[in-house]
Formats: structure tokens, C-alpha cells, sequence
């Protein structure tokens, strides 16, 4: 886990080192003097694997683009697992899903952001939360779920990502993602304590001025 993260951050470094001397080499000036400055918003959907059953994440973020070549905002994503639980008959055992969101900041490094195809490199940092949701079977349309949640925890998080970005439109940016989620431990009832740490595979729908 050191070693990995050790890996991840000496990567970001390189790239953001990388994007700054690209932004000078391509830099875009006002008629004001000033250099560019966009912003965008974006929505986003996921998928992953908690405690190895399938995991839905969706969620987006806001930013601001400095000289084409860094952004700088907030993000935030919802997640539950156990997808397959919906589909018990009633009368089984009751299932319990994994069920929470986390949020940060986030620092993004572009690079070649005038190429049509190019990368992208955020960074989240936050925190968020979890809890066991508890599903006795489905029921009927009007009150399909008896749920209760009987426990919770609070975790920090970190994900670094990379994206394949690919310009659309001029304000439209569609992007392939993976990121990987280290988290501190979370105390939940029969969970590991690095139940909600892994891949995530997802795409990324931006809109904004780049």
C-alpha cells in the first residue's frame, strides 16, 4: 500500500511538472493580458466492486480552469453495492448493502488540452461516509423495501485518477476514467476495514468554457 502510494504521487508530481512547461510552451493570452481562464461542471457515473459484489458510484464535480492546463474544484459521489440483492424473492434472508457518498476537493493537471484526444490527471481529497443498509425482500410498488441502516462510520479519502479526455465540442468534453480509492479503515459489522478501498471504472460528461 506504501509503495503504491508513494507510486501514484511521484506520478502526479511528474505530470503536473509536465503540464506547467506545456502551458508555456502553448500559452493563450486575453486582450486584457490575461491568461485563459475557464470553468466546468461536470456528471459522472461509475462502476466498482465492494467487498467483491458489484458497486454503482454516481456523482460529478465543479471547477475552475486555470491556463488550460490545471483545474481546481469540488467533487462529490454516492455509492451502493449489493446490486443483485434486489432481485431476492420474497420470503429469502435479508441482505445488507453498502451504502454512502464522500466528497473533496480535487486538483486536476491537463495534458494537451487543445489535442481532440488527451489526458487528465485528478486528484480527490475528502472524506465521507458509510453505513449497512438492511433489505428484508421486496415488497410491493407503493412500499417496496423495509429498510433500516443500524450502523455507520465516517472515512478520509484519496483517489487519484486518470482520464481520456476526448473534445466533443468546444463545450463539451466526454472522458473515460480510472481512479483508485484509498481510504482510512472503517469499523462496520462484519466489513474488513478496507472494505470500501479499490478500482473505479467510469465515464465523465463535462460541460463548461475550457
Amino acid at each position: 500500500m506504501k509503495t503504491m502510494t508513494m507510486f501514484l504521487l511521484l506520478t502526479f508530481a511528474f505530470v503536473l511538472a509536465f503540464a506547467l512547461n506545456d502551458e508555456k510552451n502553448h500559452e493563450i493570452r486575453t486582450l486584457s493580458g490575461q491568461k485563459g481562464l475557464g470553468f466546468y461542471g461536470a456528471a459522472a457515473i461509475g462502476y466498482s466492486q465492494m467487498e467483491a459484489k458489484d458497486a454503482l458510484l454516481i456523482g460529478g464535480r465543479a471547477g475552475l480552469i486555470f491556463n488550460h492546463s490545471t483545474a481546481l474544484g469540488l467533487a462529490g459521489y454516492g455509492f451502493f453495492n449489493n446490486l443483485d440483492g434486489y432481485n431476492l424473492p420474497v420470503g429469502s434472508q435479508a441482505w445488507y448493502s453498502l451504502a454512502g457518498g464522500y466528497g473533496g476537493i480535487f486538483i486536476e493537471p491537463i495534458v494537451g488540452a487543445f489535442k481532440p484526444v488527451h489526458v487528465s490527471f485528478p486528484v480527490l481529497l475528502g472524506m465521507g461516509g458509510v453505513g449497512l443498509v438492511r433489505n428484508i425482500g421486496p415488497g410491493t410498488w407503493e412500499d417496496p423495501f423495509d429498510i433500516e441502516i443500524p450502523e455507520n462510520d465516517f472515512f478520509f479519502v484519496l483517489e487519484p485518477a486518470v482520464d481520456l479526455e476526448f473534445n466533443v465540442a468546444s463545450f463539451f468534453r466526454l472522458a473515460a476514467t480510472l481512479s483508485y480509492r484509498f481510504t482510512s479503515n472503517v469499523e462496520l459489522t462484519g466489513k474488513t476495514p478496507d472494505v470500501l478501498q479499490g478500482w473505479n471504472f467510469g465515464l465523465t460528461f463535462k460541460l463548461g468554457k475550457f
